[in-house]
């Protein structure tokens, strides 16, 4: 399968909230680089993270465009996130169902069939303005 077939499942897998189906998609040496964050490496940390999101979070991503160097191992992903912030998150404002539209992107680096990188962006300022108003 095609490095940015397997992104494309990747993010479907989100949408469709299938995170044991993101789980099977990444490296088990997985270089997770989150916003504003920590470096979290394999797919113990990584799952961990998909649950605190699920907890905290209702997402989905709307208006996903993909785009892939020549060799097809970096494939860069923008998109926007539509959520509801469910449960306060550490450090982060209380959370009483605030909903958000918010511009995201991401890199991702495809080896041997697995994601074995994904790099997230996004305005923390703004996402911070739109729960807090």
């Amino acid at each position: 399968m095609q490095s940015l077939e397997i992104v494309k499942q990747y993010y479907a897998a989100f949408n469709q909230k299938n995170w044991a189906g993101m789980i099977a998609l990444v490296d088990p040496e997985i270089r997770h680089e989150v916003n504003q964050g920590e470096v979290r490496i394999g797919q113990e940390l990584y799952t961990q993270f998909l649950q605190q999101m699920d907890e905290s979070y209702e997402e989905t991503l709307h208006d996903l465009v993909f785009m892939s160097n020549d060799t097809g191992e970096r494939i860069a992903a923008e998109f926007v996130v539509h959520g509801i912030y469910k449960k306060g998150d550490e450090g982060m404002p209380p959370a009483h169902g605030q909903s958000y539209v918010l511009p995201a992107g991401a890199f991702l680096e495809v080896k041997n069939g697995k994601i074995c990188r994904v790099t997230t962006y996004y305005n923390l300022p703004l996402w911070l303005k739109l729960v807090s108003g």
